[in-house]
């Protein structure tokens, strides 16, 4: 039996029945205002599918069984545009006037097109030279937002016995405040250099990239002997994926297009927590 779980933030009832002709459903079962999973739908009818729940603008999944969220080990995640509404990197290089040129190397480097990420981290951080560390606690306090669903989808998390994790190719000094604030288990980014209380313009220490994140992820899943189907993985850029492909739950989320195509999930409107309509949480 194939479930599909259709979600967005204003599902439309026509639109879901239409889906659920062509799919052939055996039945709708709602599962809150912004979710229903079609029951014993058509695998044969899923390109179909795809595209019209595209076209409807509408986020889907595919699933041969609806596992416990209490099975899964792990919960790992991207910071910059994933758990949080920012790349902090381009708003700390805006507090120097310097937001354009690394924001045009950020988004090259999430799109997969300039692939050694550790030297478009070391090329950005080094414009970053000067910058007083407040700015950092700046960029914090007045830029930095949780993307919606990141609390409730952690917390349930956490509930159900996972381990969660943050992986990050930006900086430590936030994600050491993530963690506290989120209560995370685990996380690991960049250390930024200062002195004398500015950036030096360096990274001290080896770089966490696409390889680091993923080792992060595999280190954790060896201690808990967690399977890639006991493993969630959520990333938008392309420095995610290596760690992403170690997960069956391999989620991209506002994700660029080499992500997309990538991971078996997607959340291209519904908010993080939309992770939990896809398991049962009965205990």
């Amino acid at each position: 039996m194939t479930h599909l779980i259709l979600q967005a933030p204003n599902l439309n009832a026509a639109n879901i029945e239409k889906i659920a002709a062509i799919a052939n459903a055996d039945g709708v079962q709602e599962l809150g205002s912004t979710a229903v999973r079609l029951l014993n739908v058509e695998s044969a009818e899923r390109p179909a599918v795809e595209q019209c729940c595209n076209d409807f603008g509408m986020d889907y999944a595919f699933f041969e069984q609806i596992a416990r969220l209490r099975d899964c080990k792990i919960l790992a995640m991207d910071m910059d545009s994933t758990l949080v509404n920012i790349e902090c990197i381009d708003e700390i290089a805006d507090m120097v006037g310097r937001k354009a040129e690394v924001a045009a190397i950020t988004e090259a480097a999430m799109r997969g097109e300039i692939t050694d990420f550790a030297q478009s981290l070391t090329r950005r951080v080094a414009l970053l030279e000067g910058v007083p560390v407040s700015a950092l606690e700046q960029v914090y306090d007045e830029r930095l937002r949780l993307n919606p669903g990141a609390e409730k989808l952690i917390s349930i998390a956490k509930k159900h016995g996972m381990q969660t994790l943050l992986v990050s190719g930006g900086f430590t000094f936030f994600t050491q405040r993530l963690q506290e604030r989120l209560g995370l288990d685990d996380a690991h980014a960049n250390v930024l250099e200062t002195s004398n209380g500015k950036l030096t313009g360096h990274v001290c220490g080896p770089i966490v990239d696409a390889q680091g994140k993923a080792d992060h992820l595999r280190a954790l899943a060896d201690r808990l002997g967690a399977t890639p189907d006991q493993i969630i993985a959520v990333g938008d850029g392309a420095n995610d994926l290596t760690m992403m492909a170690l997960a069956q739950y391999s989620v991209a989320y506002r994700a660029k297009p080499v992500v997309r195509a990538q991971a078996n999930y997607a959340l291209n409107v519904s908010p993080l927590d939309a992770i939990l309509n896809w398991f049962r949480l009965s205990h």
